[in-house]
């Protein structure tokens, strides 16, 4: 009977491990956060503003 126990351990392990697969591989959900998709979109156009006139290597403002 032991010996059944034993056996038992790794196959509720395995089931485990398989369901916690099933669950990582799911799709992602969408956020469909506005508020942080128009922050990141004013982010990049200042990123773009800031950096389009400098010459390469060169700091803007300097």
């Amino acid at each position: 009977m032991s010996a059944l126990a034993w056996l038992i351990i790794p196959g509720v392990a395995g089931v485990a491990a398989g369901l916690w697969a099933l669950w990582a591989q799911r799709e992602p959900r969408a956020t469909g956060d506005p508020a942080s998709l128009a922050e990141h979109r004013r982010f990049m156009a200042a990123m773009e503003r800031t950096t389009a006139g400098a010459a390469p290597g060169e700091r803007p403002g300097r």
